[in-house]
């Protein structure tokens, strides 16, 4: 569980900035695989190299999974309705989570979704893209976006992060891995599988932070994924804004 990094003291990019870094990135000639589609390269990356990204039994105690799911299921009643964005083979986040509440898992691989629903067979998983995929308002209480986000195309993020805003129950809570510094890149032999590639898009931590606020989500937890990690990812906590008895929104952390 690590990526890239950039020297501290790095600030938000501007929305006209990170366009810039997508515009650079497609224009490179030296990374001719963006002439493929980035989320198939994502799908086709994950088909291939699904067994040697997570085999069927995974130490969860004292890893950085547990750590994070620890921040975040205190506040879930039993029987939360989750959504695991990006679940892959449902080990460990889809199985760790079905054990108190009703989970549902998305991921865009086909092979990544036929080990779950044979690995964690009491969730229910879904073959989508996660950009594409439609829930109605208020269905979860949690949504877990773990190294997933970061998966898609920059420009398609915001857009993610505004539809779970409205899935969220009033009150409901988003964790999310996200970039610490902006970065686009392409991984060859992706966990060591010859052939297979795998593609990684994100801004830095400043311009997720806006976005989550733009998307009415108040970060209340942020962190680093591994916890000391150079390079490492970013980790944040957010919970959408709570509703008063005439249907109000109240600002979070004034009690209704």
């Amino acid at each position: 569980m690590s990526g890239p990094d950039t020297p501290a003291g790095a600030c938000s990019r501007t929305e006209t900035q990170v366009a810039a870094l997508i515009a650079e990135a497609r224009s490179n000639k030296e990374m001719p695989i963006l002439e493929k589609d980035p989320k198939t390269v994502v799908r086709e990356g994950y088909d291939r190299a699904s067994h040697a990204y997570r085999g069927d039994e995974f130490r969860y105690e004292g890893s950085g999974y547990a750590y994070w799911l620890s921040r975040l299921t205190p506040s879930l009643p039993a029987g939360a309705r989750v959504l695991d964005l990006g679940c892959g083979s449902g080990i460990p986040v889809s199985r760790e989570l079905a054990r108190r509440h009703e989970v549902t898992g998305v991921d865009i691989s086909p092979v990544q979704i036929a080990r779950a629903r044979r690995l964690v067979p009491n969730v229910r998983f879904l073959c989508a893209d996660m950009a594409e995929i439609a829930f109605e308002p208020h269905s979860f209480e949690a949504v877990v976006a773990f190294f997933s986000l970061i998966n898609l195309p920059l420009s398609e993020q915001p857009v993610v992060i505004e539809r779970v805003s409205r899935w969220l129950v009033p009150g409901g809570r988003l964790l999310a891995v996200v970039g610490k510094w902006a970065s686009i890149r392409f991984e060859s032999d992706f966990r060591g599988v010859r052939g297979a590639t795998m593609y990684w898009s994100h801004a830095d931590v400043m311009t997720y932070r806006n976005w989550f606020e733009r998307a009415g989500l108040m970060i209340e937890a942020e962190g680093s994924e591994p916890c000391n990690g150079n390079p490492g990812y970013a980790v944040l906590i957010a919970q959408s804004p709570l509703i008063d008895e005439q249907h109000r929104e109240v600002p979070l952390g004034r009690a209704l």
